[in-house]
């Protein structure tokens, strides 16, 4: 009996040291953006005062609404990023499950070999393609156009590869069943398929508007018109506008870190429920 109870006393104990450094750890990761949050708030003499005052005594709170109202502002980057990103949110999941389902589901000659090669695609880095996709842009009159984010952006080889981790996870006997019952791959697709793959789908679609909404490559090249700038390109001129105040700089940051705070808050149920489902079989 003494045994079980120093067991479970040291098990107890192990569990409890594991917690406190994993929140040592998640708040030494987090001190970065509670620096900028709490810089935001700062007047431009208070930022570099040592020690770090984490909570600023005397609150400024028009900082906050300067970057939303001096010059250009954020509303019109925010809506320009909300677009594209809720856009790809929704389109890019639903084409990678579409051609997930091929690749799991639909038996063809050279299907392993082709979802190999599609794969391989990965291993290309985004750089090498930019003069390509601006000549077909220039080609296609979509240049300096949002059509030139989105497009690309709805095909993504990441999604159809873990989507389709996840479909190979299925069992077999559910669509043959549903094959007997008369129903065509469509159908199956859309009543069977994608109402099961909702933590999957859950989980890419939270990792692209993140991916979305950061990207300042494609933004700054294939952009010209700043009616049609990004978040991150609106944040870079903010800065070039704001020269070294710094204070501003972190409550332009502040406010272009709130939509992936809001997004990640509400699908976090589906993340590592996602993650896990979509490892189970390769």
């Amino acid at each position: 009996m003494d045994t079980r109870n120093s067991k479970i006393i040291r098990e107890r104990v192990i569990k409890s040291i594991n917690t406190i450094i994993m929140a040592l750890a998640s708040l030494l990761l987090l001190s970065p953006m509670i620096w900028m949050i709490s810089t935001s708030f700062k007047k431009p003499k208070d930022v570099f005062t040592y020690p770090i005052q984490w909570i600023p005594h005397d609150p400024v709170w028009t900082n906050h609404f300067k970057v939303w109202m001096t010059g250009d502002g954020f509303t019109l980057f925010y809506f320009n990023s909300l677009k594209i990103s809720i856009i790809l949110m929704i389109g890019a999941p639903l084409l990678a499950a579409l051609a997930a389902y091929g690749f799991s589901r639909i038996p063809f000659k050279g299907r392993d070999a082709i979802f190999l090669l599609y794969l391989c695609l990965m291993m290309i880095p985004p750089q090498v393609l930019f003069v390509p996709k601006f000549i077909m842009f220039d080609w296609m009159k979509i240049y300096n156009t949002h059509w030139a984010l989105i497009l690309p952006g709805l095909f993504t080889v990441f999604g159809v590869f873990m989507i389709r981790q996840f479909f190979m996870s299925i069992p077999h006997e559910i669509s043959e069943a549903a094959f007997i019952d008369g129903a065509g791959h469509f159908r199956i697709f859309f009543q069977l398929f994608l109402p099961l793959s909702k933590p999957v789908l859950a989980t890419f679609a939270i990792i692209d508007f993140t991916w979305t909404w950061n990207d300042y490559e494609n933004a700054l090249i294939f952009l010209l018109d700043k009616k049609l700038f990004t978040v991150p390109l609106g944040m870079q001129n903010f800065m070039l506008e704001a020269g070294v105040d710094y204070n501003m700089m972190m409550a332009a940051a502040t406010a272009g870190v709130v939509p992936l705070l809001i997004v990640f808050f509400l699908g976090q149920k589906y993340i590592i429920q996602g993650f896990s489902s979509s490892a189970v079989k390769g």
